[in-house]
C-alpha cells in the first residue's frame, strides 16, 4: 500500500506514504487515493484531508514519469488515473483539504488546486512543470489554473516551470493559509476541521456541488476551439520533443529539445 487512511472524529485523513519515490502520482497511488476518498464519503465524514510523508522535503513530485506513454497516446487523456483522481477530488460532495508540508511538483500541484482548500507550511513551494518534460497540458487543467490564479500568474507558472513560494502562492490565491511547519497540524485542526465539524455537512455539500456546477458552466469551450486545442496537443505528444523530455528525465540529464513553435502551424 502506498497510502494510509485513518478516520477520526468525522474526518478522513489520507496520507501518501511512498516518500522514497517522492509520492509520485503513479497509477497505483491514484487508485488508492480515489478509493480512500470514496471511503471517507461513504463513512459519512464531514471532510477529507490529504497529507504526505516527505522525503528530502518533497510532498509529491507529481506524475510518475516512468508511466507516461511513449507510443503516441495522450498522456493526459480523460480516462487516465491522474485525471480520474482530479475529478474524484472535485466531485466528492464534501470538502477535501490538502495539507502541504513540502515541495509540490507538476500534477501534484493540480491535485492541490483540485482540493477545496489548501493549508501549507510556510516553507512549501509549488511548481507546475509540464514544459520541462515536454508534456502538452490539457485544456481542463489549464482552465483550472486560470480560474484559480488568473491568466498572468497561470502563464508564469506554466511557461517557466519554476517553483513559487508559499507566500507567493498565498498572495495569488493558490492556497488558503500558511503556518509554521511544526504548527501545521494544529492550525489545520483549529481553523479548518473544528469549524467543519460544527457546521451542517448537508449545507456544505449542497454548496460544494453548486461551486462545481458553476465552475463548469464558466469554462464551456466551443467545439471548434476544442478541436484546435486537441490538434495542438496531439502534435506535441506525438512529437520528438515529448519523447526526449521523458528519456532525459529517466536518464537524469538535461533535455535537448529541437522542436519549433512553428511546427504547430503545419
Amino acid at each position: 500500500m502506498l497510502t494510509n487512511t485513518i478516520i477520526n472524529d468525522r474526518i478522513c485523513y489520507i496520507e501518501m506514504q511512498n516518500a522514497q519515490h517522492f509520492n509520485c502520482l503513479s497509477e497505483q497511488m491514484c487508485h488508492e487515493l480515489i478509493d480512500a476518498i470514496r471511503e471517507g464519503y461513504d463513512k459519512e465524514c464531514v471532510g477529507i484531508v490529504i497529507k504526505a510523508q516527505c522525503h528530502k522535503g518533497v510532498w509529491s513530485a507529481g506524475h510518475d514519469i516512468r508511466e507516461l506513454p511513449q507510443n503516441g497516446e495522450d498522456p493526459l487523456a480523460y480516462d487516465v488515473p491522474m485525471e480520474q483522481l482530479l475529478r474524484a477530488v472535485q466531485d466528492t460532495p464534501i470538502p477535501v483539504i490538502a495539507c502541504v508540508s513540502g515541495t509540490v511538483w507538476g500534477g501534484a500541484c493540480d491535485l492541490c488546486l483540485s482540493c477545496d482548500m489548501i493549508v501549507s507550511a510556510d516553507s512549501a513551494t509549488f511548481a507546475i512543470t509540464p514544459a520541462k518534460i515536454g508534456i502538452p497540458y490539457n485544456a481542463s487543467g489549464i482552465m483550472h489554473f486560470v480560474n484559480q490564479l488568473g491568466m498572468n500568474k497561470a502563464r508564469e507558472m506554466f511557461f517557466l516551470g519554476t517553483p513559487i513560494t508559499a507566500l507567493d502562492a498565498l498572495n495569488v490565491g493558490l492556497i488558503n493559509h500558511v503556518a509554521e511547519p511544526d504548527q501545521l497540524d494544529t492550525f489545520l485542526e483549529e481553523h479548518f476541521l473544528a469549524p467543519l465539524r460544527r457546521n451542517s455537512v448537508m449545507s456544505i455539500s449542497a454548496i460544494k456541488r453548486q461551486f462545481r456546477i458553476l465552475s463548469r458552466a464558466a469554462t464551456v469551450i466551443p467545439s471548434e476551439s476544442f478541436e484546435r486545442i486537441n490538434a495542438y496537443r496531439t502534435k506535441v505528444y506525438k512529437g520528438a520533443d515529448y519523447l526526449e523530455g521523458i528519456r532525459a528525465f529517466l536518464e537524469k540529464r538535461s533535455p535537448q529539445y529541437q522542436g519549433k513553435a512553428a511546427d504547430l502551424d503545419n
